[in-house]
This record gives structure tokens, C-alpha cells and sequence, in this order.
């Protein structure tokens, strides 16, 4: 297996920056270095998009830690050199344009930089239970994520289905 270092896995009420993640992962071994931003954009289902508010679950932080977990079980050690992570949600209310998730992957060579990252991203949107509202500017409201079970959450985010709208 790949020697997977987690240097970060957090959810947090203060800004997260990238470039703070990416300083945590770099080194020498490092030929890849690969990030992502999740920002908070202006629009959603057509519906112009005002502000939102993440809330975690109390087993959340936990949750982060077991998605780098199962990412280190599922990619076979290709340059015995290690695989180094860091990963931050945000909880709380957010504005447009505030980042709400930041990832940070180095590896050896960029292939598996981008394919660890990506699938990161992924597994803590599908598995960790962190729950979206959105305020719209019509003051409609919509919750994202609270009517699956937690056990679906779980599963691969290519079988999601997107929450049912609540009544506001």
C-alpha cells in the first residue's frame, strides 16, 4: 500500500486557505502536487443562490479520517514514496464566493496525485455527514444531503441522488 501521510483532516468554522494546504503537503519527494477549491458560487437548480450554511454531524470529523483511510486501503504503493493529504470542510454560514472545502494531495508522479485528490473530494461529499442549506434570493430555503440515511451516504458519489427540496 501507498505509504498515505495525513497531514490534515479537519472541519472547521474559520476560513481555510489553499495555499496553507498545499505548503502542509509539499516536499522534496513530491513531483505532483494537486488542490481543490470548493467555492460557494451564485446559482443552483436555476435558482439565484444568496448564502448557505454547512452543519456536520458530531461523528463528521471522524468520517474524514476514515475516507483517507479507505483511500490508502485502495491504492496499491506504485514509487515507495508517500502519498501526503490534507482535507478541510467549513461549517457554519458561508457567502458567495467563501470556500467551503479545500483538498490538497502530494505523490510522486501526477497521475496519482489526481486521482487520490479527486477521490478524495468525492468521498467527503458522499461519506462524511455534513448537510447544505441554501438561501436563495426568492427566500426560498433547500437542504442538500438531509434526506439520505447516513448509510447512503456512503456509497460511491457516482450513485447519489440529489436531496429532495423541503418545504420552506
Amino acid at each position: 500500500m501507498a505509504d498515505f501521510e495525513v497531514i490534515g483532516a479537519a472541519l472547521t468554522a474559520d476560513p481555510i486557505s489553499e495555499d496553507d494546504a498545499i505548503a502542509a503537503v509539499e516536499g522534496a519527494e513530491a513531483g505532483a502536487v494537486v488542490s481543490f477549491r470548493g467555492v460557494v458560487r451564485n446559482h443552483d437548480g436555476g435558482k439565484a443562490v444568496e448564502r448557505l450554511s454547512y452543519t456536520a454531524h458530531p461523528t463528521a470529523s471522524k468520517a474524514m479520517l476514515e475516507v483517507v483511510a479507505t483511500l490508502r486501503g485502495e491504492h496499491p504503493e506504485e514509487t515507495g514514496h508517500p502519498v501526503r493529504i490534507w482535507a478541510a470542510h467549513r461549517v457554519g454560514d458561508l457567502k458567495v464566493g467563501d470556500v467551503a472545502l479545500v483538498c490538497a494531495v502530494a505523490a510522486a508522479h501526477r497521475r496519482q496525485a489526481f486521482t487520490i485528490c479527486s477521490e478524495l473530494v468525492d468521498r467527503i461529499k458522499a461519506g462524511v455527514p455534513i448537510w447544505k442549506q441554501q438561501l436563495f434570493s426568492d427566500g426560498s430555503v433547500e437542504w442538500v444531503g438531509a434526506n439520505e440515511p447516513m448509510f447512503r451516504r456512503t456509497r460511491r458519489p457516482d450513485t447519489q441522488t440529489r436531496a429532495e427540496k423541503l418545504p420552506s
